[in-house]
């Protein structure tokens, strides 16, 4: 059968000039500016500090399946989330077809190889409704982003213009490429019957099939222009939007699979200063932490060029919530638009600035704003990682010696007590003196136990966080544990100490508290405090296994080792809510634990709050960030504590003293006392023991 119109690898003219020229010099051109733009684009990365992301291959490739194929974190913003699945496995599908056409441009019966036969009759049938779907999903989106605006996108005056123009662009330039393939196939397809020939099916419903209708009264050669033209035209705009991508916000598109290869496979941990270097040749290192571009790591800069501007690491930021001058969103844009500015695609290398204070793109105050609670990098459907930035940009400050004028003195304290609270060492077991019924050990050359309770700073000096330490140990006993403390063998985790960025100072209570550990002969550590179970077991090397009180409630109620009485009178007309502290949640995944250890208590009446497990608010006590003094339009902590109250509940449960700390004083400040209470979850079990 003779071919009804000529396709463009055919000789065909436009104006003196073969068609099949653009055929070709349209992929040459298109891949040779490409590569030209890329080669410019990875400068930043060949210049900058070592990650090591090349361990542990499996998981890594389940993550790519999971998050980046699976599109798995998106639909928690279910209208943004469906729209993206529709255009990321609409774009996979139609790939292939773009790539067949690019190629048909050259070679006129070319077929993807495997497509020429049934399986090809499927992949078309699915291409055409894919192509459908995509177009209407980008021109929602477009509507969406360009008029309804939600409010994560907003782009504060002081950063530059937003990026809405260049997300509608994009909607728009996909639009184009879907209705380009569906035209030039449709207008084949209307001349084929024109003819009388056996048709090609198209897809009841699709554009293709649209056009096919609206195109069968045309002539010809109507229809072969549209042929042709729209074959150009999408080849033109794929390789244009090829070109395109590295240039702003969609180098997403490009990047994303790598990023999530590459990104964090263990939580709770802060990578280390400088890769390949051991902590005791530290003291070797002429310089910490990140003070200029190149001092990022490669992976930093792709997490720069991976962020979608999508917003949702702000949304869910409380550091953001509450207004104080930081937005994980802003942290990789300003770094993105760095790397674009200092890394030019024409001319030479712009020489590198500190990026931090006058003159920088960061300031100060943004950088000591965070609390490392977790909740950016949790959202992030990209495997984005701010926590080791943030870290590494404090190592730089401290460094330098800009320390903010309220952590000083906790951090001296922390330097020369090993508590941030200034206390003598031998103060740090007292509470015991005041506990009833309950022995504790105090383990030294003559004392010895099978578990150590590690009592951390906050609840062996706070005199509040004190009834903490007693509540713990109270369980401990209820459940036979032979069990002691450090006493003054104990120094301050340090879990606050790394995340603020005094490296050498937590390596140096790092290695006390191990060596004092290993000396003990303990089995087994136990403790209260998160930020210390998160340090312990996710930083300390060579100590026994660590768990949280919250496990071991559960574990003693379920073996019916522990009984617990049902709520009092009083109690009966009270309504709980668990608060999920971040360094037992988000970085460790112990949900279920405290929840079922508030459950095992008969009759009482528990709550969600609407920010929960991996989406709970945080206290703002991360970081060494109780003791800092921000800028903020409202307490996190009130925040918090509102939440509270909209779900219902007149009593707050925390499983962490730094939260209830800043849940009570959230309460006063809100103006609640009287009405709502916060109690740590080790209290509430304590006054329920039925042994």
């Amino acid at each position: 059968m003779e071919p009804v119109l000529i396709s463009p690898a055919s000789f065909q003219l436009f104006g003196f000039i073969p068609t099949v020229i653009f055929s070709v010099l349209l992929p040459l051109v298109g891949v040779g500016l490409f590569t030209y733009i890329m080669a410019k684009r990875i400068a930043p990365l060949v210049k900058a500090n070592p990650d090591f992301r090349f361990d542990r291959p499996k998981e890594r490739i389940l993550n790519v399946l999971k998050i980046w194929l699976g599109q798995y974190r998106h639909p928690r913003y279910m209208m943004a989330g469906v729209l993206h699945i529709i255009i990321f496995f609409g774009f996979l599908i139609l790939s292939v077809r773009s790539t067949e056409l690019v190629i048909k441009g050259i070679s006129e019966g070319f077929v993807m190889p495997g497509l020429g036969g049934t399986l090809g009759d499927i992949y078309y049938f699915f291409k055409d409704y894919a192509a459908t779907a995509v177009f209407f999903a980008v021109i929602i989106a477009a509507v969406r982003r360009g008029i309804f605006r939600p409010d994560r996108y907003h782009y504060p005056a002081s950063y530059g213009h937003d990026h809405t123009n260049e997300a509608v662009f994009v909607c728009l330039i996909i639009a184009t490429l879907m209705v380009s393939e569906s035209l030039f196939e449709a207008a084949l397809v209307a001349a084929e019957i024109q003819a009388g020939h056996e048709a090609t099916f198209l897809a009841p419903g699709t554009l293709a099939w649209f056009f096919k209708n609206v195109l069968l009264d045309n002539s010809t050669e109507s229809l072969q222009t549209y042929h042709i033209v729209s074959y150009y035209v999408h080849d033109f705009t794929f390789f244009f939007f090829l070109c395109f991508l590295p240039l702003g916000k969609h180098f997403h598109v490009i990047t994303s699979l790598f990023n999530v290869y590459f990104m964090r496979l263990d939580r709770g941990n802060v990578r280390p200063v400088r890769y390949g270097v051991k902590d005791e040749e530290l003291d070797d290192l002429e310089t910490f932490g990140v003070k200029k571009f190149s001092d990022f790591t490669w992976k930093d800069i792709l997490d720069f060029y991976t962020c979608a501007d999508c917003g949702r690491c702000a949304d869910q930021c409380p550091a953001n919530t509450v207004k104080r001058p930081l937005s994980p969103r802003f942290i990789s844009i300003k770094g993105r638009d760095y790397a674009f500015s200092h890394f030019p695609l024409m001319g030479n290398f712009v020489p590198q600035e500190l990026l931090v204070g006058e003159g920088g793109i960061y300031s100060e105050d943004e950088i000591w704003s965070c609390t490392t609670c977790g909740a950016c990098e949790q959202e992030c459907p990209l495997g984005i990682e701010y926590i080791n930035k943030i870290v590494d940009l404090r190592r730089g400050l401290v460094d330098e010696g800009n320390v903010p004028q309220s952590l000083q003195k906790p951090l001296s304290s922390l330097e020369k007590r090993g508590n941030p609270y200034g206390k003598m060492e031998k103060k740090r077991a007292d509470w015991t003196k005041e506990l009833e019924g309950c022995e504790v050990k105090i383990l030294d050359k003559k004392t010895e136990a099978q578990t150590l309770y590690f009592v951390d700073s906050i609840s062996s000096f706070d005199e509040r966080m004190q009834n903490v330490a007693r509540a713990t140990s109270k369980i401990l006993c209820a459940v036979g544990e032979d069990f002691g403390i450090l006493g003054k063998e104990e120094k301050d985790s340090g879990n606050e100490v790394k995340r603020f960025g005094e490296e050498m100072l937590y390596q140096s209570l790092k290695a006390h508290n191990i060596s004092a550990i290993q000396k003990s002969g303990v089995k087994k550590i136990v403790t209260a405090d998160p930020h210390a179970y998160n340090s312990l077991k996710n930083e300390y090397t060579d100590i026994p296994p660590v768990e949280h009180i919250s496990e071991v409630v559960t574990k003693a109620v379920a073996s019916g080792k522990l009984k617990l009485k049902g709520v009092t009178e009083e109690e009966a007309g009270k309504i709980y809510t668990y608060h999920d502290p971040c360094y037992l949640g988000r970085h460790n995944g112990l949900y279920d634990p405290p929840r079922d250890a508030i459950d095992a208590i008969p009759g009482i009446r528990r709550v969600e709050m609407h920010k929960s497990r991996d989406r709970s608010f945080c206290c703002s006590g991360g970081g060494l960030m109780l003791f800092y003094e921000p800028e903020e339009e409202e307490r996190m902590g009130v925040v918090r504590v509102k939440h509270a109250q909209k779900a219902g509940a007149n009593v707050i449960v925390t499983a962490c003293p730094f939260c209830l700390v800043n849940m009570e004083d959230a309460i006063k400040v809100a103006g609640l006392e009287g009405k709502m209470e916060a109690i740590d979850l080790g209290e509430l079990i304590a006054a329920h023991i039925d042994n």
